[in-house]
């Protein structure tokens, strides 16, 4: 494929006009964003598998099309555990623009963006307010370093920071809108600190992988925020902290032995998310691993396998849901408990269920109202 300086253009403003026709650009402030900045300048190597499994990297200048697509492009691999996995991405920038939509800003605002990535997201952000009143962090210098060249050649100058976006970014505080591009456990209360008065804060909400929604909080009177998860399901790579450590998790593989019985619970249970979520809040480990066993003939899964630290395992069988386990921690009992109460609640979906943050930074989730029957809180940050 043979492109020249100018080709980005059309597509660039092919990809606003789609996410317009689609309903997730809604603002034309946002349409003219999306279109005014390259995203093949943030973006300039990107890696995928193959039907193997193995990584490939292919160069964004050369395929354009793929480039300015409603697609998230992982920009880079980490092997610390041994395999590579993605340890950075720019997001599908349908979901960015959406998100972006939802936090409903207007002229003038300040916004602080946790988790610079390759730097696309703070490009719209500085294209629709201007460079002085959009600030973004990350863990990573390097990141940080690279990103702010790519903002500068495409003509951006936001305030960047290499720090733990835990924290925030007080010196610069107050600000009217708080977005994370990555998911935490807790909500920090040091972010309700640095928001304006009326201001609000838009983040992936995850207890473990894939256990967790987009929710939309909205700073109170008493500087606690509060509010309820997005309807539609999204997922971001984990916040990173300088100390962060692996945790390993032994695989389950096919043996004899363990406790059997047979589930109502979905199986596999992530791909019900919020009886999922549910049953983090009932007691799943955090660092729970998930999968499939395949049979070694056919390479078609025929069981769902949960795996904790402590080497207890779980196994259901996805033709008659025979649950089997073995080890000190029953990681099914809170799969089944999860999927009672969501089916004596007639069945919630996203929008029923909401977080409070109150000024100590702790976290808690609560179903249909803030001081309703179902609460349950979760460690601060």
């Amino acid at each position: 494929m043979t492109t020249t300086a100018s080709d980005w253009t059309k597509y660039a403003r092919g990809l606003a006009d789609l996410m317009q026709e689609r309903g997730d650009i809604v603002s034309p402030a946002w349409h003219a964003a999306v279109a005014g900045v390259p995203r093949h300048t943030f973006v300039q190597r990107a890696y995928e598998q193959d039907n193997t499994g193995q990584w490939m990297n292919w160069e964004t200048s050369e395929h354009w099309d793929r480039v300015y697509a409603t697609r998230t492009l992982v920009t880079a691999l980490d092997s610390r555990r041994g395999y590579p996995e993605p340890s950075s991405s720019s997001t599908n920038p349908e979901l960015m623009v959406r998100m972006l939509e939802m936090l409903d800003i207007h002229d003038g605002y300040r916004v602080l963006e946790i988790g610079t990535g390759t730097g696309y997201n703070a490009a719209l952000l500085s294209h629709r307010l201007g460079d002085a009143r959009v600030f973004s962090v990350d863990i990573d210098p390097e990141l940080v370093t690279l990103a702010g060249q790519r903002l500068s050649s495409a003509g951006f100058r936001p305030t960047l920071a290499a720090v733990d976006g835990q924290a925030g970014l007080p010196e610069h505080a107050p600000y009217d809108r708080i977005i994370s591009t990555c998911s935490v456990p807790a909500v920090p209360a040091s972010w309700a600190g640095q928001l304006a008065s009326g201001g609000a804060v838009l983040v992936d909400l995850k207890l473990a992988i894939s256990a967790g929604n987009l929710v939309h909080l909205h700073r109170q009177d008493d500087g606690a925020l509060e509010g309820r998860f997005a309807t539609r399901w999204a997922s971001f790579m984990a916040m990173r902290h300088e100390n962060d450590e692996s945790v390993s998790v032994p695989r389950v593989e096919e043996t004899d032995g363990g406790r059997s019985y047979t589930t109502a619970a979905p199986v596999p249970p992530w791909n019900s998310p919020v009886v999922w979520f549910l049953a983090q809040l009932g007691g799943l480990p955090r660092e729970v691993e998930f999968g499939v066993l395949l049979d070694p003939e056919t390479r078609q899964p025929y069981a769902a396998s949960l795996a904790a630290p402590d080497g207890s395992w779980t196994r259901v069988n996805l033709a008659d849901q025979t649950v089997t386990e073995a080890g000190s921690t029953s990681l099914w009992e809170p799969v089944e408990w999860a999927n009672r109460l969501w089916t004596e609640a007639s069945q919630p979906g996203w929008e029923r269920l909401g977080l409070t943050v109150d000024t100590h930074g702790e976290n808690t989730v609560w179903l249909d109202e803030p001081d309703g029957e179902h609460r349950w809180t979760i460690a601060g940050s």
